[in-house]
């Protein structure tokens, strides 16, 4: 097969392109610089930032390049966006956070922007085989992340656990992607549409897609596949758990949506097995997130539970669910690493702030922190009129329209659940005591708020509620992106 090539496509990808060449000179410039963490972390942003404007100039330009292997603009570059802003706020929470544990190298920033590489080489996939490298590349990068700090033992913990059980669900998606193509021939996407009434006899596409199915859940964190997430967010630096939890999930609810809402039609049979996974992930993730202690794996199984609503758009498989599903991963990046973002600035080395009893009486200490926390504990809760909300609503209305009233129900009842936990945090903070007030050591050291990490927190903030009050905009601009 030839492979048509020009300068067209290099300009369709100039978002990738352009930030795959700065990894490579930061990767240089860490090498030749000594402490180069701080020009690191101010020349990332500043790539990045460049990176979203690249992006946006792409946004209304659809383009297939690569011989159809890639597809860019609409709703690739929606996706890109979010994994943009999803990096961009990470390393404001990093800066401070990685200062106070002495590993602000720039080796870090280098691996954060190779990870945000494979995710949007992920979203902009329209050949399966162009999303096993966006996975990996994606992979590999966070499995380096979670084992950052190399003296804690949770952390290489955590490293360990994610590489092993990744590899293992990665040996899923190649085998179905293997049993796709032999089924059709093909691994493009766009080939394969086109020829589903005929492929679509053969089983072994549908055990491939199940395989498939099964590998991208793993990324989500999909009940069964869920297992290595609390061990995982626990021990990784509390700015890279933030990250994953937000712009990896992204990158896999692009490759769903891409793969199973989009470029296959809808099948009864395996829009039920969605819908129960959904449900289960919904169920599950709620649940023992009520009885967690520990604030990281409390939003370990939340990320779990959101992993379950964000399902029921592709359940659905319908224009509705997609719109929801895009809405939802903008509103829970705001809200989940502003959540994360409020751990990093708050945690000490003696691992104080990683308790959910730790965080009583912090809106007397610093009430600013408390009052941003609770933005973000009632949006994820889907409190209105936080973006939270709105995500769920327009989720469980396509499930409504597609004739899955029950998840919906369920749905609902879990959002119902997770309040308690939500809440309880807020609780803690607003209606409790702090623990020098009831005869225990204050801390040590006085808590100093890193300027950058608290604009960060500030801008992830002021999105959930923009999102929340004005969400037709997003909404309207989403559903023509299909």
């Amino acid at each position: 097969m030839s492979i048509a090539f020009n300068y067209s496509d290099l300009l369709a990808v100039s978002p990738i392109l352009f930030l795959s060449l700065y990894a490579l000179v930061l990767l240089v410039l860490d090498a030749a610089v000594k402490r180069s963490g701080n020009l690191a972390h101010w020349l990332t942003i500043f790539a990045l930032i460049v990176t979203g404007f690249l992006t946006i100039n792409t946004f209304t330009a659809s383009h297939y390049a690569f011989n159809g292997m890639v597809f860019t603009g609409t709703f690739p570059a929606f996706f890109e966006i979010v994994f943009v802003i999803s990096a961009i706020l990470s390393i404001l929470l990093s800066k401070s956070y990685l200062e106070r544990l002495h590993i602000n190298r720039g080796e870090y920033y280098s691996l954060l922007v190779f990870a945000t590489i494979g995710m949007m080489v992920m979203a902009s996939a329209r050949d399966l085989m162009v999303l096993f490298i966006g996975l990996e590349l994606m992979s590999m990068s966070l499995y380096v992340l979670a084992g950052y700090v190399r003296h804690d033992p949770k952390s290489n913990e955590a490293s360990l656990k994610y590489f092993l059980l990744g590899a293992f669900a990665t040996g899923f998606l190649l085998y179905g992607i293997s049993l796709v193509y032999g089924a059709s021939g093909t691994t493009n996407l766009a080939q394969i549409l086109d020829n589903f009434p005929t492929v679509s006899a053969n089983p072994l596409l549908w055990i491939g897609s199940a395989l498939i199915l099964i590998g991208l859940s793993f990324k989500i964190s999909a009940v069964p596949f869920h297992m290595w997430v609390p061990d995982v967010y626990e021990g990784s630096p509390t700015t890279v758990a933030g990250f994953m939890s937000t712009g990896s999930k992204a990158a896999a609810f692009s490759a769903l949506v891409l793969v199973f809402s989009y470029s296959v039609h809808p099948n009864w049979q395996l829009q039920q097995v969605i819908a129960y996974l959904a449900a289960l992930t919904m169920i599950l993730g709620n649940l023992i997130a009520l009885v967690q202690q520990n604030i990281k794996r409390m939003l370990a199984y939340s990320s779990i539970a959101h992993a379950g609503y964000a399902l029921v758009g592709i359940a659905a498989a319908n224009a509705l669910g997609r719109t929801g599903v895009l809405y939802y991963m903008l509103a829970y990046t705001f809200m989940q690493i502003g959540a994360f973002g409020v751990v990093s600035v708050l945690e000490r080395k003696d691992g104080k702030y990683l308790s959910l009893t730790d965080y009583e009486g912090l809106a007397k200490s610093h009430p600013v922190i408390a009052a941003l926390m609770a933005i973000f504990m009632f949006s994820l809760a889907g409190i209105p009129p936080f973006a939270g909300f709105f995500g769920k609503y327009y989720l469980f209305a396509s499930a409504v329209s597609a004739n899955l009233t029950w998840l919906a129900i369920v749905g609902v009842l879990a959002s119902v659940v997770s309040v308690y936990f939500y809440v309880g945090v807020v609780v803690n903070m607003y209606f409790k005591e702090e623990p020098d007030a009831v005869g225990e050591a204050a801390p040590s050291a006085p808590m100093i708020i890193s300027k950058v990490g608290g604009l960060a927190l500030v801008i992830a903030a002021i999105a959930v509620i923009e999102l929340g009050l004005t969400p037709g905009y997003i909404v309207a601009l989403t559903s023509k992106l299909f």
